[in-house]
């Protein structure tokens, strides 16, 4: 990318959510009303003004999945930001300036057993979820955040190795 593709202001700021299992699996969540292949992804949102990307996290998962923020445990966030840019035509749908999003990562490792997990608490986003080895989100996620996926693979991969 260039460095004008770089540029902030034309990117959404946003947060990325790896959850793991005691297990180490990740939690992955199937998009409610998704069309076609690659409908699995973890939780992701925006960073409203003026919040910090670590509270969006909490906030995110408490909204996405209906995961209380004393039930996880924090234990990597990137120290860069991860970019994507929409394909065209996700372009001419949406509203704003934003060609794509920037985003912090988050590892958390989760406390509390399946039970815990509500896709329903708030407008729902999935419509199911299950745990995944890391290694797979990258082939069950939509191809242009696949660059994404494989690098918070790489990066947090040390969260997967848990006996």
């Amino acid at each position: 990318m260039t460095q004008t593709a770089l540029d902030p202001k034309l990117y959404r700021p946003n947060v990325g959510l790896a959850l793991f299992s005691a297990a180490g699996h990740v939690f992955l969540g199937r998009r409610i009303n998704g069309r076609g292949a690659f409908q699995w992804q973890m939780p992701q949102g925006g960073i409203d003004e003026g919040e910090d990307p670590a509270d969006a996290a909490l906030r995110e998962l408490e909204e996405e999945i209906g995961v209380s923020e004393k039930l996880v445990d924090v234990l990597e966030e990137t120290e860069d930001w991860l970019h994507y840019e929409f394909p065209a035509e996700i372009r001419r749908r949406m509203p704003g300036p934003f060609i794509g999003q920037r985003q912090k990562w988050f590892a958390l490792r989760f406390k509390g057993s399946d039970s815990d997990i509500r896709l329903d608490k708030h407008t729902p986003e999935f419509d199911a979820w299950r745990w995944a080895r890391l290694n797979e989100a990258p082939g069950l996620i939509v191809p242009f955040k696949r660059p994404v996926y494989e690098a918070v693979a790489e990066r947090f991969r040390q969260w997967t190795d848990v006996a």
